[in-house]
């Protein structure tokens, strides 16, 4: 018997890369998975390929093979009729709700004088109201349903240092940070817990962006921002976070909420 058997996760950016990762490892420990994404190009200043419908379909297909049923939709974290949708229809079709991973995002580079002001928004709105959104359409269920839960949502290193060429990206990871300690506090009566992580750059096709190469061709002085302590990898395999994940969805850590999970690398302390 898995980790997870019996429980219901809904994770958000769940096409491809992380997310899709992150359901695979939850359905082999038992979770059946509610999975969404917008399947569709958000931003134009995106240096990576938007995830498309067949990459949910696959998903879908992956979750299956490992024995676990699967609801998938596309829908958009900026759209909170349709996360409430989809959210309804899984508590209807699985009939609970135990984890939420908050892990879909964006990533794109510009200084920030030189932003246009729908770059700096779009950001924003994915990655940090996005999450918001995600938690108020998924809590009510959690909380109906009596059965604790773990709620995980998906910052970076960005979230704990500041990073140049991205002061959108640092402020809605940061402000991920916030929204995360005071749902920890807020949620703590329903035993529902609530913690961050913090990857660095993860080998998918948004920590592939060939547009921060140029970044770093243009101002190389911000490399030193850029650095780790553990240099054997330049980029963390899926499995690395996931791990931690699978960990923080589980009863491992029951006693951990409110809490930052560091997954960089070492990034953060140099």
């Amino acid at each position: 018997m898995g980790q997870l058997e019996g429980r219901v996760a809904f994770i958000t950016g769940a096409a491809r890369g992380q997310g899709r990762n992150h359901a695979i490892r939850l359905a082999r420990e038992g979770a059946d998975i509610i999975a969404v994404d917008v399947c569709a190009a958000v931003s134009s200043d995106n240096g990576y390929i938007p995830a498309t419908a067949e990459d949910l379909a696959e998903t879908r297909n992956l979750i299956e093979a490992e024995g676990r049923k699967a609801l998938v939709a596309e829908a958009d974290v900026r759209d909170s009729s349709a996360l409430q949708a989809v959210v309804d229809r899984g508590v209807e079709q699985f009939g609970r709700l135990d984890i939420v991973i908050a892990n879909a995002g964006i990533c794109n580079w510009s200084r920030f004088w030189e932003m246009p002001d729908e770059q700096w928004s779009t950001l924003l709105d994915i990655n940090l109201t996005g999450v918001w959104k995600t938690l108020k359409a998924t809590v009510p269920a959690m909380i109906a349903a009596g059965n604790g839960g773990s709620i995980i949502t998906v910052s970076s290193v960005a979230g704990l240092k500041a990073l140049p060429a991205q002061a959108h990206y640092s402020a809605a990871k940061h402000g991920v940070v916030g929204l995360t300690k005071s749902a920890a506090i807020e949620l703590g009566e329903f035993k529902i817990r609530v913690n961050s992580i913090h990857p660095y750059g993860v080998d998918t096709p948004m920590g592939n962006d060939a547009n921060a190469l140029a970044v770093f061709r243009n101002y190389p002085r911000y490399l030193a921002s850029f650095g780790s302590i553990l240099t054997d990898s330049p980029l963390a395999a899926p499995d690395d976070v996931s791990d931690a994940v699978l960990w923080l969805a589980s009863d491992a850590s029951r006693t951990v909420t409110g809490s930052q999970l560091a997954l960089d690398m070492g990034a953060t302390k140099v």
